[in-house]
Formats: C-alpha cells, structure tokens, sequence
C-alpha cells in the first residue's frame, strides 16, 4: 500500500522541520518547499493527498498559492491546511474564501496537526468509499451533481471548493431539518479535526454569494445554525 504523501510549503526551516518529523512519525510522506513559487510547482507536478501550506512567505504569498491551487484541476480538490502566525480573522476568512479547508495558528501543537492532517485524510477516504443512492439534487433552479463534482444555477455552472460542495449538499439533501453548527463541522473535517465553529460561517456565506440570487435557500437559525428552506 502506497503511503499519502503531504507536501509542506514553509519558508522556516525550524518549522519544516519540525512538521516533517511527526508526520513521517505517523507513516506519511512529505515533500517540501521553501517558498510559494516552488511550493505551487511541486503540487502541480507532483498531485500530494493534503497539503499544509503557510501564509506569511516571500514572493507568492500564501493566499495566492491557494487560489492557483483551486483554479487548477489537478489540485482543486486537494484538503489544503493552512498555517499562519497572523492573528487577524480577516486573513482566515480570505484564506477559507479561497478555499482552504482548515487552519492553525502558530505556534502549533505537533499532535494537533498531525490530528488535524489524520482527520482530512480520513474523510476523503470515507467520501471515496461511500456509495451515494442520491447522486443529483435540484432546488429551484439550482442543481448539485455528486457524481460530477458540479454546481449549477440557473443552468450556469459555479465553482465550489470540497469544503463548500459537502455543506450544500448536507443541506439540500434534507430541506427544512436545521443542522447545528457543531453538526456541520464534523460533515468538514470527519469529526476528528478541531476547525472552529466560525468557520462554517465563512463557508455559508461564500456558498451563498456563489448561489447569487438563491442564497435565500439557506437559512440561518439564529443561535443553532443552518437549513435549507423549504
């Protein structure tokens, strides 16, 4: 059995490093880059199962990196974690916009990332080996294809990230259930990983911008969390 390969964007050797050295503690395989240029070529040729990739970073700075990431094939469903040393929301919030899948800040708990990288492996795994009976649902003029990855709105085709896609199509595939915040964490990460409550937010409020004028199909409730409305 081939191992999952990691690839670890990181300008700190330290870091690196350090990452490094748990990660292949638990049987992965890490590849790394010390900067964003070579980091987005590494992935594009060598197509790792998770990358861990870091914001703050000389000429492409993070944030780019995961948006080229996204706009390529080879890598738009590849879990992307990200690390920054910003303590501001808003780069959070840019990041998980543009399609990040998780974050932490630095400094780190080795153990916590080595969780966190173990629980996105995990959920891909079990999307891959799931049989879904269901693979189109419709609302409206919108139509979510599990087979084909695809969103569309009024005939025209949207682009979701993984993280985006598995929260539409937990809400669309039960119109009118309200589905805590807490709920939809774990549909994210598994269960397993430790991404706050807020970021579900984040992904609400990208996948409403992308549903334009059928955002209203999701509704918030107030204090609990979201539903699809009837």
């Amino acid at each position: 059995m081939s191992k999952e390969t990691i690839l670890v964007i990181e300008d700190e050797p330290d870091i690196v490093e350090l990452i490094q050295y748990w990660l292949e503690r638990e049987g992965y395989l890490v590849m790394t880059a010390s900067d964003g240029e070579t980091g987005l070529a590494e992935a594009l040729e060598r197509k790792p199962d998770l990358i861990v990739l870091d914001l703050m970073m000389p000429g492409i700075d993070g944030l780019e990196v995961c948006r080229r990431l996204r706009e390529s094939e080879a890598t738009a469903a590849t879990p992307i974690l990200m690390l920054t040393a910003r303590s501001e929301e808003a780069d959070i919030v840019v990041g998980l916009e543009l399609g990040a899948d998780d974050y932490m800040t630095k400094p780190f708990s080795p153990r916590q990332l080595v969780a966190r990288v173990r629980a996105h492996l995990r959920r891909e795994a079990r999307a891959e080996a799931t049989d879904h009976a269901k693979t189109r649902i419709e609302r409206d003029e919108v139509v979510l294809d599990a087979e084909r990855h695809e969103l569309s709105v009024a005939g025209e085709l949207v682009d979701l990230t993984r993280a985006e896609f598995r929260l539409l199509w937990m809400l669309f595939s039960k119109p009118g259930r309200v589905f805590p915040r807490a709920e939809l964490v774990e549909t994210l990460t598994g269960g397993d990983a430790f991404i706050l409550e807020r970021n579900v937010d984040v992904h609400v409020s990208a996948v409403r911008k992308k549903l334009g004028e059928f955002g209203n199909l999701v509704v918030t409730i107030r204090g609990v969390g979201y539903k699809c409305r009837d």
